[in-house]
Order: structure tokens, then C-alpha cells, then sequence
């Protein structure tokens, strides 16, 4: 009994001993610092805008609605006059002058006129421009004519010279544009050209023509094919008070002319001014299609004029360039631009005697009023300027 007793006491001991060990470290131990706490916003987007701030007194609405002020069209402008217009931009044929009549001056003012500056100022007329045949015709009538009169002195051969080049220019062509309306129907200006020539600026300024010379106008942008073509017509138009006519983005050209003679008939204006789409002269396509512009817009009457924008910079391009098309819509007119930026004055010459088309306007400048009614005896006193050249000593 007695070892039974021992027995258990140890193992109580044992117990207590083993219970002790647990106990007390954990008595020991430091408390840890509490682990960071992970807040997480839970305010809402009405909590974080804040109590509604009220609108001073100021900017309280009083329930009127206020008009924004019109916008006033801009005033309508004077074209300037166009009679004698070409002598007030003489000083732009400066380029052509230098090369063409100042050369040819100084050639024919030299004290021996042998066979060598004859040679020179064939030369010099071929580089203008002026054409094989017509430089042989002009040569030898001034060979003529300086052998017969004996012409000696400088205002003599300035006055000679300045004849041959109006008689080349063909001074008896009519070079008037018919604007006039027919029966109620207003004149229709049908526009055409290659790409580049400058056609739809060329054609705003005919419109400042047109109004400078009393007519009234209006425009039918049948340029469908470029985006900023009928803006650019517009606001030429506006300028002037002229109404515009145009259609959707590559609309059909003959729907939106016929549209624009259409509309000038019920208006009563004078002239119908239409300006069509740049081509190239040998795509056949685009030319047809022209073609059929003409014919569709025939249907309210016949077309008064056909006006070709040249760029004379092209020299004898511009030849093949109205011979197209001429054959395709019967050009009536030339509109030579460009005529102040290069040295072949004399493409003039070359394109009316080699088509037959006589020269209506010219362009000698970007200002909106540098283009001119052409004149052959004002065009040829601006090519040789004010001051005839002596012979030499």
C-alpha cells in the first residue's frame, strides 16, 4: 500500500513540475507591439465631395437663357476697277520684261544688225516661248523692215518692235467676255484646267471681275473631288455677296452645276460662274466626265463661255493642255496665270496663234485684284517698259 502511495505522489510531482515549466515562460515573455492595422477608406463619393458648396449670388442661374451676340458677316468688298488694270500691274512683268523686250531691244539696238544677232534674237524669242513659226514670221518682217526704213534710232526701233508683237498677238480678236444674260437665263462661265494651274482661285478672282464690271454673280462649286474646293469658292463668293452653290463631298459635278444654273435662274442673276474639278489633259475618263458637265448644264441653255486656266510657267505644255480641251468642251478662252513669275511672256503669242483661242485674262500676281482683262498693245508697252534703248556708240 505504501508503494502504491509513493508511486502516485511522484507522479504528481511530475505533474506539477511539467505544468510549472509551461506557465512560466510564458509569465516571462514580453508582450509583442501590436502588429500595423490595414485601414480601409469606406467612404463614399458623396462622403469624400463634401457638403454641396452653394454658387455665390452671383453665378445663380435666373432661368433666362442669354443669346450669344450674332456673328456679323464680314462687309462686302469693292473689286477694284479692271480698266486699265493690266497698266497698274506693269511692274509685275518685270521677269518677263527682262528676258523678252529689254533683250530684244538691246539685240535690235546694236550698231551692226548681221546675221549672228539675227540668229540671237530668234533665239531669244524661241526661249520666250513665242514658237518656232511665229519667231520666223516676226524675224523677218523686222529684217524687212529695218533693211527698208533705214531705222536707226532707239524710240524707232522700240516702235517697231512693239507693232510686230501686236500684230503677232492678233489685236483684232474679241476678247470680251459674255456675261450678259439671254431671255431670263443668266450667261454660264464654265471654268476648266489641269491640276495646279491655280483653277479655283482664278476662278473666285473672275468673280471679282465680274462684280468690278457691275454683273452680278453667282458660283457652283462642281469641284466635288476635293474637300476644301467648295469652301475655298465660298468664301471668294463671300466676299463679294456672290451666292455659292455646292453639293456633298463627291457629289456628281454635272448634278451641282445644273443645280447652280438652276438656282441663278430663280434669282435673276446675271452670270453663272462654275468651277469644275483640275484634270489631267490625257486622262480620258475625267475628260468625258467634263464633257458631260457641259452637256447636262446645256439643258437650261447654251454655255456662254469656256474659260481655260493656263499656268504659264509650263511653256509649250500649255499648247497640248488647250488642245484637249478645246476637243472636249469648245474653249472660247485663256486665263494665263502666273504670267508675273516667269520669263516666257511669249506663250501669249504661242497659244493664240497656234489654237486660235484669244488670251481673255491674265494673272500677274496673288493679290485678289492681280487679274487683268487682256490688251495686246498694253500687254507688249509693259513688256518693253517706258524706255527705249539707243545704238551703241
Amino acid at each position: 500500500m505504501k508503494e502504491y502511495l509513493l508511486v502516485a505522489l511522484a507522479l504528481l510531482g511530475v505533474l506539477i513540475i511539467g505544468g510549472l515549466s509551461l506557465v512560466v515562460p510564458r509569465l516571462r515573455r514580453r508582450p509583442e507591439p501590436p502588429l500595423p492595422r490595414t485601414e480601409v477608406d469606406t467612404r463614399t463619393e458623396e462622403d469624400l465631395a463634401g457638403p454641396p458648396v452653394e454658387a455665390p449670388e452671383s453665378e445663380l442661374t435666373t432661368g433666362v437663357v442669354v443669346e450669344a451676340p450674332p456673328v456679323e458677316a464680314p462687309p462686302i468688298e469693292v473689286p477694284e476697277p479692271t480698266a486699265g488694270r493690266l497698266v497698274r500691274l506693269r511692274s509685275r512683268l518685270s521677269r518677263s520684261q527682262n528676258a523678252f523686250g529689254k533683250g530684244l531691244l538691246g539685240l535690235l539696238s546694236r550698231d551692226r544688225l548681221d546675221e549672228d544677232t539675227w540668229e540671237e534674237i530668234e533665239d531669244s524669242l524661241i526661249t520666250a516661248d513665242v514658237g518656232v513659226d511665229s519667231t520666223r514670221e516676226i524675224v523677218d518682217r523686222l529684217r524687212e523692215r529695218t533693211r527698208v526704213l533705214g531705222t536707226r534710232t532707239g524710240d524707232e526701233l522700240r516702235t517697231l518692235l512693239a507693232t510686230e508683237l501686236v500684230n503677232a498677238l492678233d489685236p483684232g480678236l474679241d476678247r470680251s467676255l459674255r456675261t450678259t444674260p439671254t431671255d431670263g437665263v443668266p450667261a454660264v462661265v464654265l471654268v476648266v484646267g489641269v491640276n495646279g494651274a491655280g483653277k479655283t482661285t482664278t476662278c473666285g478672282k473672275i468673280a471679282r471681275v465680274l462684280v468690278a464690271d457691275g454683273r452680278t454673280v453667282l458660283l457652283g462649286a462642281a469641284d466635288t473631288f476635293r474637300a476644301a474646293a467648295a469652301d475655298q469658292l465660298e468664301t471668294w463668293g463671300g466676299r463679294v455677296g456672290a451666292e455659292t452653290v455646292r453639293g456633298p463631298e463627291a457629289a456628281d459635278p454635272a448634278s451641282v452645276a445644273f443645280d447652280a444654273v438652276r438656282r441663278g435662274i430663280e434669282v435673276g442673276v446675271d452670270t453663272v460662274l462654275i468651277d469644275t474639278a483640275g484634270r489631267l489633259q490625257n486622262k480620258i475618263g475625267l475628260m468625258d466626265e467634263l464633257g458631260k458637265v457641259k452637256r447636262v448644264v446645256e439643258k437650261h441653255g447654251p454655255i456662254d463661255e469656256t474659260l481655260l486656266i493656263l499656268d504659264a510657267t509650263t511653256g509649250q505644255n500649255g499648247l497640248e493642255q488647250a488642245r484637249v480641251f478645246t476637243e472636249a468642251v469648245n474653249v472660247t478662252g485663256v486665263v494665263l496665270t502666273k504670267l508675273d513669275g516667269t520669263a516666257k511672256g511669249g506663250i501669249v503669242i504661242a497659244v493664240q496663234r497656234k489654237l486660235g483661242i484669244p488670251v481673255k485674262l491674265v494673272g500677274l500676281g496673288e493679290g485678289k485684284d492681280d487679274l487683268a482683262p487682256f490688251d495686246p498693245a498694253q500687254f507688249v508697252d509693259a513688256l518693253l517698259g517706258t524706255e527705249p534703248l539707243g545704238r551703241d556708240a
